[in-house]
């Protein structure tokens, strides 16, 4: 197929990359423009834009996809297929219907459950024990399109963010090269949405990585998983923000209020929540590199009856 790829961040790479290799001929990507990183404010080319130059195939970064000028670009490369993988803006009808198979969305959640912008982490939060990826045909809505295929996978007991960022890029990638096979060999079954009742998949923020020590140890160590490694689990040590990388859930409880310290030992210490323990294992203090729990008790002095918050 003739395709235009839209897509931005790491997430949508894998894909891009399988269908190179699946023989498609991706004739334009389409991605966010340039954006300036780090001190310097040096302009940074999105991982798709790095892939595409890499093949040596044409980037469109428009601002405003749906200006009638970006429109027109798109509908001269005469392509068969858009794909669309967190591209970052929303698209018009007049993309969506512009060409012979209209636009193929790769989500990252088994829709209907967690539409929105950040499905994989909430998957984590809420204590899933399975996500997925779904192919749908994109419509106006915010992922209601029709479902075309799904591919499920299995979240480990200690299943971070990150690693199911992993997971599921790669099923994904797998997954929209067979759906493009169903388009085109007509095979292709597209299913209706149902309502979901599961909680919409909000875009994340630095806010919500702040330990509420009256929450159960279950709800903050999930918590902790799922925003790592961004924006990160994070409360107040001695004046400091301390992020918190990994911890243990322990089903019991002591005099302690929620938030402090109730026992230090050689790896790892104890912290009480408003229902259970929390084992920390992993932290993370500014100036310093993210450490295990043993090596943070080795080079400063944390002691049972602090408070942390």
């Amino acid at each position: 197929m003739r395709i235009i790829f839209m897509g931005t961040p790491d997430f949508s790479v894998g894909t891009f990359e399988a269908l190179i290799a699946a023989g498609h001929d991706i004739v334009l990507a389409v991605t966010q423009p340039d954006k300036p990183k780090g001190r310097g404010g040096k302009m940074q080319y999105s991982p798709v834009k790095e892939k595409a130059l890499q093949h040596g195939i044409p980037v469109f970064q428009p601002k405003k996809v749906r200006e009638a000028k970006c429109i027109e670009k798109l509908r001269a490369y005469e392509a068969d297929i858009m794909v669309v993988i967190a591209f970052g803006q929303i698209l018009p009808k007049e993309i969506l219907e512009m060409t012979r198979y209209g636009c193929v969305n790769v989500h990252a959640s088994l829709l209907p459950k967690y539409r929105g912008a950040a499905p994989i982490q909430w998957a984590v939060i809420n204590g899933e024990s399975v996500s997925g990826v779904t192919t749908m045909q994109m419509d106006e809505g915010l992922d209601t399109g029709d479902m075309i295929m799904k591919a499920e996978v299995a979240l480990d007991d200690k299943e971070t963010g990150g690693s199911l960022f992993d997971k599921l890029s790669e099923a994904g990638a797998s997954l929209c090269v067979k759906t493009l096979e169903a388009l085109e060999e007509g095979t292709a079954v597209f299913e209706k949405q149902g309502e979901t009742t599961t909680e919409y998949a909000r875009m994340l923020h630095k806010d919500m990585g702040s330990i509420d020590w009256k929450n159960d140890a279950q709800t903050i160590e999930r918590l902790i998983r799922g925003l790592n490694p961004w924006p990160s689990a994070y409360t107040k040590w001695d004046g400091k923000v301390m992020k918190l990388w990994e911890a243990d859930v322990v089903l019991q409880n002591s005099k302690g209020e929620p938030g402090t310290v109730v026992s230090v030992e050689k790896d790892s210490f104890c912290v009480q929540t408003g229902d259970g323990l929390l084992k920390v294992r992993s932290l993370q203090i500014p100036g310093k590199k993210r450490m295990e729990a043993d090596a943070f008790l080795r080079g400063y002095k944390i002691e049972e009856g602090c408070e942390l918050g």
